[in-house]
């Protein structure tokens, strides 16, 4: 292998690292909040809708790469990029819940109102722009995206496992439910500041 095969692999393990663990999308960079919140009360749900996630990010980051590269900037329309992005990402969530209600019915019930707050995830949005702002190409994109989503439903199955942990714990009136809940997140985020020494 060359140095410059080298220097890719690198920047793509550095990418993968950096983008699921390091900089974790809900953890460090506070995207994505609504579902992680509303969707991490069961394990099995929280893996879902994780799935999902991965499925539409890392879609979305490919598609939005090939439309802004090949439409946008060859007609120098880049300033029109997140209105595409938000009709990119819409039309890959539609697909996702219907794939889920014909294939997955059970799952699609139990994601309920959160299935389609994907579209409204700012994570999906946030994803496309930053591949743009650091000039990712499609490919580094699509894994930038697909890490991003890894970190994210890591993120979301630990809550979840911890709140299934918490139910049958005594805790204080006043911090019962939500409270609790912002608690073990920030708490896990510090958590995740140890990942900073790996980069």
């Amino acid at each position: 292998m060359g140095g410059a095969d080298m220097n890719t692999i690198k920047q793509l393990f550095v990418i993968l690292i950096g983008s699921s663990l390091v900089n974790n999308v809900v953890l460090s960079q506070f995207l994505g909040l609504c579902p992680f919140l509303g969707v991490s009360k069961k394990i099995k749900t929280a893996a879902g809708m994780g799935t999902a996630v991965i499925f539409v990010i890392t879609l979305a980051s490919g598609v939005a790469g090939v439309i802004y590269r090949f439409v946008l900037q060859k007609f120098g329309l880049e300033y029109l990029q997140t209105i595409v992005f938000i009709l990119v990402i819409a039309a890959l969530v539609q697909f996702v819940e219907m794939f889920l209600r014909k294939c997955m019915h059970t799952l699609y019930e139990a994601l309920g109102v959160y299935l389609p707050l994907i579209t409204t995830n700012c994570a999906v949005l946030g994803v496309a722009l930053t591949n743009v702002q650091k000039e990712y190409g499609i490919l580094t994109g699509m894994l930038n995206g697909f890490a991003t989503a890894v970190g994210f439903t890591v993120s979301i199955v630990i809550l979840a496992g911890l709140r299934e942990k918490m139910e049958y714990n005594d805790i204080p009136k006043p911090f019962r439910g939500m409270p609790a809940v912002l608690l073990t997140a920030g708490l896990m985020a510090i958590a995740f500041c140890g990942f900073s020494g790996l980069l």
